[in-house]
């Protein structure tokens, strides 16, 4: 079943930018090694952008095992292993703004839709795509705000941001290796939410490759 957002009738549909002086930039130091930087509004048109992924990207719902339980991921899910392969033109100029930001090369792209507010992903890192100590890793959201948590593997009181449409939410350092994120439930919001996460083949690999 195909969701769609509610469209504010004060908006005015702004054409497609991106930001790539990150004017915005704020950042926050988790701990010493590690660090999250938020950039509102990195991207214009961002409502653009949100309809033409929803209904070209072929969303799949998979099975993951929990607890020796199959139950399915309560969010939509997609993978481009080929940057160039990505289903939008924006996503090109989007990748190519953060690799020159960031230093790293950003050649694949995994998306999450999260339906309503019922659909959610708990606590986790990104294991699979960050193997080196360090790594960057830009999200990008669009539709409705969520929140977006942050808490340390070792234990301790979670860190909230809630990104709006076009926002920008990058986690450094060693954030996919000491900390966890998650995006929670909100019960009775209707809106759908879509990240792009931005992925680097570089990252991917162990420092022992």
């Amino acid at each position: 079943m195909t969701t769609h957002a509610q469209p504010d009738l004060f908006e005015v549909t702004a054409p497609f930018a991106v930001d790539g002086d990150f004017t915005s930039a704020r950042r926050t130091q988790l701990d010493a090694h590690t660090w999250v930087e938020v950039v509102p509004s990195w991207i214009t048109g961002s409502s653009l952008l949100f309809d033409a992924l929803q209904s070209r990207v072929p969303w799949k719902q998979h099975h993951r095992e929990i607890f020796d339980q199959r139950v399915l991921e309560p969010r939509l899910t997609a993978e481009y292993r080929d940057m160039r392969d990505a289903p939008h033109p924006a996503i090109m100029e989007i990748t190519a703004a953060l690799s020159k930001h960031y230093g790293v090369t950003y050649d694949s792209l995994w998306l999450n839709l999260y339906r309503n507010g019922e659909d959610s992903t708990g606590w986790h890192r990104d294991r699979f795509s960050c193997r080196l100590p360090l790594c960057i890793v830009p999200v990008l959201t669009l539709g409705a705000k969520r929140q977006f948590l942050l808490k340390p593997r070792s234990g301790g009181r979670s860190i909230g941001f809630t990104p709006a449409s076009g926002d920008l939410i990058v986690m450094g350092g060693r954030c996919q290796q000491d900390w966890v994120h998650s995006v929670p439930k909100i019960p009775g919001l209707l809106e759908p939410r879509i990240s792009l996460n931005f992925q680097s083949s570089r990252q991917a690999k162990s420092a022992r490759s």
